[in-house]
């Protein structure tokens, strides 16, 4: 993967092992998907995937590959992960400091077909929630640690653009 400097230049290339290790800036992917009704997809992770294994997420998403764009690295993701063709839009990135280690988090939005096609190996629940019932989920289930100041933040982009 890249590491990349807090103006989101890329430095080298590094292993995951080694950012985390040193705390270094990496670029994730991430893509809020809505349904033509609004709703939004929500996940639970995998039991078997070695970061933060059962919990849930507001997001789907991965790191960006080597030479790879924000929206491709998005696109490429949603295919693993959800069975999902398309391109993401890019609506924003800011460096995230939640997590495993500090990241640059792009932030896309997605409106999909209801029907996806989770890979069981990292999707082990899948719903789709309104934005109020997906307010309660955020204070009752457990989310991943990046979910909420991403959710917020995707929530201020849209009321900003309304």
């Amino acid at each position: 993967m890249e590491r990349v400097d807090c103006q989101d230049r890329v430095l080298g290339v590094v292993t995951r092992r080694q950012a985390i290790r040193e705390g270094w800036l990496l670029r994730i992917a991430s893509t809020v998907c809505r349904d033509e009704r609004g709703r939004i997809l929500v996940h639970r992770r995998s039991e078997q995937l070695s970061r933060f294994p059962g919990l849930y997420e507001v997001m789907a998403g991965g790191a960006v590959d080597v030479g790879e764009s924000y929206e491709q690295a998005a696109a490429r993701e949603l295919a693993e992960e959800l069975g999902i063709r398309g391109l993401p839009r890019l609506l924003f990135k800011f460096i995230n400091r939640s997590g495993l280690s500090p990241h640059w988090l792009g932030v896309h939005e997605a409106v999909v077909p209801d029907a996806v096609t989770p890979d069981p190996d990292e999707v082990a629940w899948h719903g789709w929630l309104t934005e109020s019932e997906l307010h309660s989920a955020l204070l009752e289930w457990r989310f991943t640690p990046d979910s909420h100041e991403a959710f917020s933040r995707y929530l201020a982009f849209r009321t900003a653009q309304s």
